[in-house]
């Protein structure tokens, strides 16, 4: 993982409410442990025709989409089943950031656990992002605030360990891993003690 301290880029939203794992990834596609080569499967029966060609349709397939690494998503995004891949798909299309009112739990610790910051804000502030696709925003994880184009802020919470990980680029293991040298003392402090 590649620390992340700020963000910046321009808004893609997709507006719909309750979009699932299945549909960011769908399960069909699931048959592999690697992160390579998801993001040409994400959104896939949604952003694909069924000849292979891109659907019109499909917000983000949109000429000024492209490019954009904060996903305005609609309420309960990322909900339904606990698929790792669902964040994987979104990092390897290239969406670094979903910001929304209300985001599935297990998605959300899913995304944070993998580089993905995903961020819920106030219902307010969320309807307005939405009815404005393509504006720039800065996200700034060290100070917990989203840089509005007008000098307004958004502020946002991040569980503290989240926020560590995402600031040192490490994960769950690669901070265990920081750490072997006090676990090991402590495991043969442990084992002495209890001999």
């Amino acid at each position: 993982m590649k620390p992340i301290t700020r963000l910046h880029s321009r808004t893609a939203v997709l507006a719909d409410e309750n979009i699932d794992t299945d549909r960011i990834i769908p399960a069909r596609f699931l048959t592999t442990t690697t992160r390579e080569g998801l993001g040409k499967l994400c959104f896939h029966d949604w952003r694909y025709q069924t000849d292979g060609s891109d659907n019109p349709a499909f917000p983000l397939n949109r000429p000024e989409a492209r490019g954009c690494s904060i996903l305005i998503a609609g309420r309960n995004f990322g909900c339904g089943s606990s698929r790792e891949h669902a964040p994987w798909a979104l990092l390897d299309y290239g969406i670094q950031a979903v910001l929304c009112s209300e985001i599935a739990d297990i998605f959300r610790g899913n995304a944070l656990k993998n580089g993905l910051l995903a961020i819920v804000i106030d219902e307010l502030e969320h309807r307005w992002l939405l009815k404005h696709p393509g504006i720039e925003l800065a996200i700034d994880v060290r100070e917990q605030f989203i840089a509005l184009p007008d000098g307004g802020r958004i502020p946002f919470a991040l569980e503290p360990f989240a926020r560590h990980c995402l600031l040192h680029g490490v994960d769950q293991l690669g901070y265990l891993l920081q750490h072997s040298d006090g676990i090991t003392f402590y495991e043969q402090h442990h084992q002495e003690q209890a001999a």
